[in-house]
């Protein structure tokens, strides 16, 4: 079967505008209870994101894939031309993400 996008992510110079900002277009429930205040939007399998970027990044727009093997998924992304940016992170229990830019540069995640 095909991976999935199990996640999309929001961010920006201004999280809180931007949650009101989505919350206000499209009625979204965000969920903002952890911390840093993330903006949480669940919609069955799939979740999203929106918040703050970090301290000296620019806001972004980025989708996460569901890996079976997240370590050979990115071996292909660098044998196609690809470049690992982030390598598997665990970010929260039961949560591991990598990130890896095209290559044209459009930075993807996995999950």
């Amino acid at each position: 079967m095909a991976a999935k996008i199990v996640h999309v992510e929001v961010v920006g110079k201004d999280g809180d505008a931007l949650q009101s900002f989505y919350r206000e277009v499209f009625g979204w429930d965000l969920d903002t209870n952890n911390p840093g205040g993330y903006g949480m939007v669940r919609q069955g399998e799939l979740t999203g994101g929106i918040g703050a970027a970090p301290e000296g990044q620019g806001g972004h727009v980025t989708f996460y894939v569901a890996a079976d093997n997240a370590e050979e998924t990115l071996k292909r992304v660098e044998e196609r031309g690809g470049k690992v940016l982030m390598p598997l992170t665990e970010v929260a229990p039961d949560t591991t993400v990598a990130l890896f830019a095209d290559p044209e540069g459009h930075v993807v995640g996995l999950m």
